[in-house]
């Protein structure tokens, strides 16, 4: 499970950087439309979040804190990306989707994923003479 929240955190941190540029020509093509759609700003702000949550996922996939922290960011992510869906952005409503199955993963690892073990291999003690 551990490989599978780095490989994640990976995969999100690339996404979003994809999620930036089509933000920014969201926003340049709302503003040449003279248009007020926000769904350019929400996917910035969607793309920052998938950033932090890769970075969290990433530094913290050996703690069940890091895994929830993970986990609530990746939902208010997809969950901010479908309901600005509607603009003129609407591959938002994609990353919203890859947003919230990125939660449920971590979600499961919640529950699924040992946190008792020491992340070092444990080393038998010898008595001291």
């Amino acid at each position: 499970m551990k490989t599978g929240k780095l490989v994640i955190g990976i995969v999100s941190i690339v996404l979003s950087l994809v999620m930036l540029f089509q933000s920014c020509a969201a926003n340049v093509g709302s503003a040449l439309n003279g248009g007020t759609d926000a769904s350019g700003s929400v996917g910035t702000l969607v793309a920052i979040l998938m950033i932090v949550a890769g970075i969290v996922g990433i530094a913290a996939r050996s703690s069940k804190g890091g895994a929830i922290a993970a986990t609530i960011i990746y939902a208010i992510a997809g969950l901010s990306a479908i309901g600005a869906s509607t603009g003129i952005y609407k591959d938002l409503l994609v990353w919203g989707i890859v947003a919230l199955i990125f939660a449920v993963v971590f979600l499961i690892s919640i529950f699924k994923q040992d946190y008792s073990k020491p992340n070092t291999p444990s080393n038998p003690t010898t008595p001291q003479a």
